[in-house]
């Protein structure tokens, strides 16, 4: 390898490396300047005749061994009002749990309370089947009570879930246009008194936030497993089953609506709260989890490309968001093998030409600490400026934490592709923490 050589792979290098920063850059303006949804002026005119709005709204609660937690998530849905006062029906899939949670659900005394149980060898298929089931037992009660499918939404609630107040009020706005055919809402953490719960509500109320008002911008909203809402027409026409059993369902069912030319919208005025993993090894096991469902989404590529449902702006975006996490996994392993073969180069006498002297390595380690640094600083005040419901020390603590954090997602990859190609599929649920109870409304 010549000097010459050397000086380019540094330069591609130092690009790839500062692309991050610079993309960060970017989405924090799209986080300030889009403050809960989008083009005010096109989604007012469409919203005037409010001809889509719907006005019935059923919350499916999945629940397998969920009884630290299901009946204040029952609770506070129950407690939800839709537009014009509309209360909403909870349907709780209990999908053959084999702890407390049935008889937890059977003291939760309320005529708006449906549960289905599941049992083996039905039950335990994974979430996706399980949203199934609800999904056709509400689509046979609206078709027995002749309740327009367009009309009934269905919004999904993980067990460890709490929508805020207004969440109906604000999806039925949303889906006042007519092509909105799902929207998804903000995500926030509950536990962040603890340094790992701070680090992920940094994550989903900061991050996730501005990538999806950017994604709400480009019309490629992606649907989170918590807080996502459905039409149930939509849902129809995808057939029997909308939900498949891969690892990130959400994500999926996502993508087959947009192939359709199904609107999808993200809106951060309303929000579901969530427990955070607090726990190294099974916030890596979530993790790993997720990452390898994104990997099996990656058999829709060839689906997207042909799709003309699809704007260009939009395709690029959606492969950036399947592919990045593997191409980050790739520079993290190019750029840690050039950073040791360039130390073990300088200590036996044979420097490499991008790495000729140990001031140039210490440079080098030092970029490399500023660049994974600095987004989580910039994000801090984001979430200090949109959320102000923390205190800066705390997030300054999670965002100094938040390099190890990626650090975590990378090896999270790793694993996940290892499991891929070995053919692993299954997996143990994320634990929940025990929690005040919630008092029932009865209104």
């Amino acid at each position: 390898m010549s000097a010459s050589d050397g000086w380019f792979i540094a330069v591609a290098g130092y690009a790839i490396l500062l692309a991050w920063p610079l993309s960060t850059v970017i989405l924090v303006w799209f986080a300030v300047r889009y403050g809960g949804t989008h083009r005010a002026k096109v989604v007012n005119k469409a919203l005037a005749s409010g001809g889509g709005k719907p006005g019935y709204f059923w919350i499916i609660v999945p629940a397998l061994n969920e009884e630290a937690v299901v009946a204040n998530t029952v609770k506070a849905a129950l407690g939800l009002r839709g537009p014009g006062g509309t209360l909403t029906r909870v349907l709780v899939v209990d999908d053959g749990s084999d702890d407390r949670t049935p008889e937890v659900l059977a003291a939760i005394d309320h005529d708006r309370l449906h549960v289905m149980r599941r049992e083996l060898p039905h039950a335990r298929q994974g979430k996706g089947e399980a949203l199934n089931a609800a999904y056709r037992y509400i689509a046979h009660r609206s078709e027995q009570e002749g309740i327009p499918a367009d009309r009934v939404v269905l919004g999904i609630i993980d067990g460890d879930g709490q929508g805020s107040d207004n969440i109906l009020v604000e999806v039925g706005r949303l889906m006042g246009d007519t092509k909105v055919g799902a929207v998804q809402v903000q995500v926030r953490i509950r536990n962040r008194n603890k340094l790992l719960g701070a680090v992920q509500d940094l994550e989903f109320g900061a991050i996730v936030d501005a990538c999806q008002n950017m994604r709400d911008a480009l019309n490629t909203v992606g649907l989170g497993g918590n807080g996502q809402f459905s039409r149930l027409s939509t849902l129809i026409s995808l057939g029997t089953a909308p939900w498949s059993n891969c690892l990130v369902e959400d994500m999926e069912l996502g993508l087959r609506m947009h192939l359709q030319g199904v609107s999808i919208r993200y809106t951060s005025r309303a929000s579901v709260t969530q427990q955070a993993v607090v726990d190294i090894l099974r916030l890596t096991r979530q993790r790993t989890r997720w990452a390898q469902g994104n990997l099996q989404c990656a058999r829709y590529l060839g689906s997207l490309f042909a799709s003309g449902n699809i704007a260009r702006t939009s395709l690029v975006e959606i492969l950036h968001y399947l592919v990045s996490p593997w191409i980050n996994a790739i520079v993290a392993v190019l750029l840690s093998l050039s950073g040791t073969v360039g130390a073990l180069g300088l200590m036996i006498g044979h420097p490499l030409p991008i790495l000729p002297t140990w001031w140039a390595l210490g440079a080098s380690v030092g970029i490399w600490a500023a660049v994974t640094t600095f987004p989580g600083l910039v994000w801090v005040l984001v979430h200090r400026a949109k959320r102000a419901d923390e205190s800066m020390s705390r997030m300054l603590l999670a965002a100094l934490a938040y390099p190890a954090f990626l650090l975590l997602g990378l090896t999270a990859t790793y694993r996940a592709l290892g499991r891929q190609l070995s053919g692993k599929q299954a997996w143990a649920k994320t634990e929940r923490l025990v929690e005040e109870p919630l008092a029932l409304q009865t209104a």
